[in-house]
């Protein structure tokens, strides 16, 4: 029985481990969400652009095509409306989360 308050405060910091790990993680999600959520009104939702429209969906592009575009709207070697502004707004790792979290939409 001696056993029992050490078990207990394991189990407690284990607990408190994987929470923290869960927070972590939800955290970054959320943040990568809010990232996505600004190419939304034009890009549509997750990416997936209105039936009809002339912006083109970019949910479930591959990844490393779209990051590839996203850093060329942003160096400039790519024309556009508003994509080169945009884009001058993010850092490049920012560009690749985004190329990946599209990419990872159906």
């Amino acid at each position: 029985m001696r056993h029992l308050p050490h078990l207990a405060s394991l189990t407690v910091t284990v607990v408190l481990a994987l929470a923290g790990a869960a927070q972590a993680q939800t955290s970054e999600a959320l943040n990568l969400r809010s990232l996505a959520a600004s190419c939304a009104q034009c890009h549509g939702t997750d990416g997936r652009s209105a039936p009809g429209s002339s912006v083109p969906p970019i949910a479930g592009m591959p990844r490393d095509y779209l990051a590839a575009q996203l850093k060329a709207f942003k160096a400039g070697t790519r024309p556009s409306t508003v994509m080169g502004q945009l884009a001058k707004g993010f850092s490049d790792a920012q560009l690749e989360q985004l190329a990946d979290y599209f990419n990872r939409q159906r």
